[in-house]
């Protein structure tokens, strides 16, 4: 058996590809890159659109606490889920270099073993669902009545854990193959599907936030079912099957296990970093808090760009990891830098000359627009800053050196922290706001220099043909490279 056939079906234009990389490196980078980024983009801008139908189906309801209780559930389950995005990204860097050496066996089985381990998670999480509810709702501190529909609304959401997880692992598992197409199938899907059963439910049965809560579960299910019969699809294309000891025994797990841990604290460290902004700007009155979150929007419209081509540097790097081909690794990492660096200035320029407006166009409130423009300055120069901790820690993800990105979010934190407190000793009362956004900024640019100076040093020790010309390098406990 040749191991690795179906894979190159999968790809047939990849001998082609190579050699129009060899002849024009830039060009054929960026195409690539391309390719794989626009429907993740545009699957991206699909998201906030749910949002906006939940909010206006519930949103004209007689009574306002139907939308607070919405509002507070899905916030819950934004960061419950947000922690477990392990499952998409683990899956993506170590199935990306697996197609690399062509290995058909660890595709089809590192599938296997993820959707086993989202299975796992989701049952725990439904099993531990009245603790966890509880006290995430304790957290979020809302009204009593609010937090009682709230409470009933996620009783009702948790049902999808195991869906949701499965449904990382499956994009995971399919952007790693370099076919992106399926995560704007399946999110186009989740999110239609969602939308019609809002309205059927709320709006036709004169359900209320349990209406919302039960069209989300079976869009979840909906989404799992037809990515299961996608995933029937493309193992046709591989060869062999599944075998017992690589999914049932704890010690194939190892190298998965490895990776996804450590993506899992820093993702921790993340969703930290961004609760502690919002409940020190909650502290300066409810006009701050508003005005930050106005602003927030502005690094989440970037993000939906900067993911996709970060989300597309994971497949490609992680390839030609797998492969050995650290030219061809070097290349892919300079074409996404290009697109990440023009949608940055894109963002920052675009922040500068029309700030004021973006802001009007999400809130009428004038205290609010007067507030958010005074700190439209931190948002110019965010994206300029941000944008290398989004591209390279799409590139860590393909190399799955996740020990580096975990670290990064250290650095940042021990640099975040000090900074604010600073900020709050020594600075007057009308400008600690802006001691808030100095520090969350300082946060975003230490989290990037260090992802560099990571990148840096294994670029000129280890990413290079001299140094590993046929396997490719993989990261133990102790960060440190070793031959496959």
């Amino acid at each position: 058996m040749r191991d690795g056939q179906p894979l190159a079906k999968m790809a047939p234009s990849f001998a082609r590809e190579t050699a129009v990389s060899r002849a024009n490196p830039p060009g054929a980078a960026r195409q690539r890159i391309w390719a794989l980024a626009w429907p993740i983009i545009l699957s991206n801008i699909t998201v906030p659109l749910l949002g906006l139908v939940d909010t206006a189906v519930v949103g004209h309801l007689p009574d306002s606490r139907y939308l607070a209780a919405v509002t507070l559930g899905a916030t819950l389950f934004s960061f419950l889920y947000w922690g477990f995005g392990f499952l998409r990204m683990g899956t993506t860097g170590l199935t990306a270099q697996a197609v690399g050496r062509e290995s058909d066996s660890e595709v089809r089985h590192l599938l296997g073993q993820s959707l086993l381990l989202a299975a796992g998670i989701g049952a725990v999480l439904i099993l531990l669902s009245t603790p966890l509810i509880a006290l995430g709702l304790w957290l979020l501190d809302g009204s009593e009545v609010a937090t009682d529909l709230a409470a009933e609304y996620a009783q009702i959401r948790i049902l999808s854990a195991p869906a949701v997880l499965a449904n990382y692992a499956i994009l995971g598992w399919f952007l790693g193959q370099q076919n992106s197409r399926v995560t704007l199938a399946i999110l186009v899907l989740t999110n239609g599907v969602n939308i019609v059963l809002d309205l059927l439910f709320v709006v036709g049965l004169g359900m209320t936030s349990d209406g919302v809560a039960w069209a989300t579960v079976i869009a979840d299910y909906t989404a799992l079912a037809f990515g299961g019969w996608l995933i029937v699809r493309q193992l046709r294309l591989l060869e062999g099957r599944f075998l017992s000891h690589r999914l049932f025994r704890l010690s194939a797990y190892g190298e998965l296990f490895r990776v996804n841990a450590n993506l899992f604290v820093r993702t921790l460290g993340l969703l930290f970093a961004m609760a502690f902004f919002t409940s020190r700007g909650a502290v300066q009155g409810d006009t701050v808090l508003a005005a930050n979150a106005v602003l927030l929007q502005f690094i989440m419209l970037t993000s939906y760009a900067l993911d996709g081509f970060a989300h597309a540097a994971e497949a490609l790097t992680g390839r030609a990891v797998g492969r050995g081909r650290w030219e061809e690794f070097a290349a892919m990492v300079r074409g996404a830098a290009t697109f990440s660096l023009a949608t940055a200035g894109a963002a920052a320029l675009a922040f500068l000359l029309g700030g004021e407006w973006l802001i009007a166009l999400l809130t009428g409130l004038p205290e609010v627009r007067a507030t958010a423009a005074s700190y439209l300055p931190w948002m110019v120069a965010m994206p300029l800053i941000a944008v290398w901790s989004y591209l390279l820690d799409g590139v860590f993800i393909g190399a799955t050196a996740i020990r580096e990105m975990r670290n990064s979010i250290f650095a940042g934190l021990a640099a975040y922290l000090p900074a604010w407190w600073l900020g709050q000793a020594l600075l007057p009362e009308a400008l600690t706001n802006h001691g808030l956004w100095f520090a969350f900024t300082l946060f975003t640019a230490v989290r990037s220099a260090t992802l560099a100076a990571y990148y840096r040093h294994y670029r000129r020790h280890h990413w290079r043909p001299a140094t590993l010309p046929a396997t490719p390098r993989r990261f133990d406990k102790a960060g440190e490279a070793r031959h496959r």
